[in-house]
């Protein structure tokens, strides 16, 4: 039996670093602990949506000003889309794959975006896609819709870190994987990415000590539940 500590160090070695699980294997080896690659993917799908799901209960209410997006993706050799919402601080409120993008998808998104932020915002941005606009007439037709191709860069770019982790896994599998995955890889990712141009390099360290000291918190405490 492995203690909690190697456990949540190999998962955060997944999520933070384009890592496969072997290479996670060869890194812990390095430091003389012993552990498959096949024991590293079962801890990542045991603990990983456990650890996304106490990580963003500890984050703020999202902004006011929403950010969505989607994104074509291939899986197993089909093209599937990726929808995506962020907020004004490129925080990510939601990742959701889908077969289409048309009406029934775009509902469905901003339907499971309302649920899971428990919120409504003050303003939407998307592209030039209608099947916002009709979406938006029908759930958020209080909620200011501005659609515009040059307005949307924020979402756009938050689509970076999951293409970096597409590459490295050489594509994703299916489409329950793909939206296993990145459930976690959402809740954990962005937890060490403190917007570090925004800050000296001695207040990112703090930052990030106290962001590990979180992480340690959380990763214990799930690790007595699940004893218990």
């Amino acid at each position: 039996m492995h203690p909690v500590e190697i456990i949540s160090h190999c998962v955060w070695l997944y999520f933070r670093f384009p890592l496969s699980y072997r290479e996670v294997e060869e890194l812990m080896l390095q430091r003389g602990v012993i552990v498959s690659h096949e024991t590293v993917r079962r801890w990542c799908r045991k603990f990983g949506q456990a650890y996304a799901d106490r990580l963003r209960r500890r984050r703020p209410r999202p902004g006011d000003k929403w950010h969505l997006d989607e994104v074509f993706v291939r899986i197993n050799g089909e093209q599937k889309y990726l929808w995506r919402a962020v907020d004004q601080d490129g925080n990510v409120l939601d990742i959701l794959v889908q077969n289409r993008r048309d009406k029934a998808a775009a509902r469905r998104f901003f339907r499971r975006l309302t649920k899971t932020t428990r919120a409504v915002p003050r303003v939407i941005v998307t592209d030039k896609l209608r099947s916002y606009g009709a979406t938006h007439r029908e759930i958020m037709p209080s909620v200011e819709h501005r659609s515009h191709k040059g307005l949307n860069n924020r979402a756009e770019n938050s689509h970076q870190p999951t293409r970096q982790r597409e590459r490295a896994m050489k594509g994703f599998r299916s489409v329950g994987r793909a939206q296993r995955f990145l459930s976690a890889f959402r809740g954990i990712s962005p937890h060490f990415r403190p917007h570090r141009h925004l800050r000296t390099a001695a207040e990112n360290r703090a930052e990030m000590t106290i962001r590990f000291t979180i992480w340690d918190h959380i990763t214990e405490n799930i690790a007595l539940t699940i004893a218990a």
